[in-house]
């Protein structure tokens, strides 16, 4: 399977002079890009990548419009991007509750309920996280003890429950990393983080200008996917993490997830942006 590597590269030049950039009469340039020797300019000037003809490399800086960080100049602006980490709760991930689960900082997006979101939240997702479609066990209702502990599991994936707190010791890293401002949280009441007109991350990532979002968390083919393609239809740049994506379902759901983002946006391992910020 193809993977676009995420590697240093030169500023993005669109290649279009500014009477083009704002008169789009002029042509299909302006508002789709152009084409040279050197680079393939998708996009326009406040909102392009530039594909370089040589390796076919991707830069998704946008470094026309907006400087990047000094001294690195890379393919993706770290000051314009932000890794979002999805679900990772107990509810999903402790072995008393979730079984099957496979063990796994940044931006996390949790399903954390309030009680206006119980009005809310559809009949089709009500019965997804019910037990044979029984109302006494969807959202909000009592979970009891924690099987083989006497820990309280709480009401099910709403805020300030315990099955709704991040897993082990990723509760603790939440806790640090909001303290210290390296991390974000942001409650959701869907799939996806990012569904609707706007939403507490979107609004975020909006106000602070981000435009590429590198994707991890459980489960790879639900939650994760959901919030990649939502984020892929708003006009960011998608990036899914693989070895920090996991999923409960069978292994042609994680296929179909790797595929589909390798098409819409770009496959990475986390290895690469460990080295690439260090």
């Amino acid at each position: 399977m193809r993977v676009r590597q995420l590697v240093p590269l030169g500023l993005c030049s669109t290649g279009l002079a500014l009477a083009q950039l704002l008169d789009t009469s002029n042509g299909i340039a302006a508002v789709a890009g152009t084409s040279s020797g050197n680079a393939t300019t998708l996009g326009n000037h406040y909102n392009c990548w530039a594909i370089r003809a040589n390796d076919g490399v991707f830069d998704l800086t946008r470094s026309d419009r907006l400087p990047v960080t000094s001294p690195k100049t890379a393919v993706v602006e770290p000051s314009r991007a932000a890794l979002v980490i999805v679900d990772m709760q107990n509810f999903f991930l402790h072995p008393a509750l979730s079984p099957a689960a496979t063990k796994g900082g940044g931006r996390r997006c949790c399903r954390r309920l309030d009680n206006f979101d119980l009005l809310t939240i559809p009949p089709a997702l009500l019965s997804g996280f019910a037990s044979h479609d029984d109302p006494a066990t969807t959202f909000g209702t009592d979970m009891g003890l924690v099987p083989g502990t006497n820990v309280q599991a709480g009401k099910k994936l709403m805020r300030g429950s315990w099955n709704a707190r991040p897993w082990g010791e990723l509760y603790d890293l939440q806790v640090e990393g909001v303290k210290n401002g390296t991390d974000l949280y942001f409650h959701k009441n869907r799939l996806s983080g990012l569904w609707g007109a706007q939403t507490p991350l979107g609004l975020y990532l909006q106000e602070n200008e981000i435009t590429t979002l590198f994707f991890g968390g459980v489960n790879a083919d639900q939650c994760v996917w959901g919030i990649f393609l939502d984020a892929y239809y708003k006009g960011f740049d998608v990036v899914y993490v693989e070895d920090i994506s996991a999923t409960t379902s069978p292994d042609y759901a994680t296929q179909m997830v790797m595929y589909n983002a390798d098409s819409d946006g770009f496959l990475a391992n986390s290895s690469m942006i460990l080295d690439a910020i260090a």
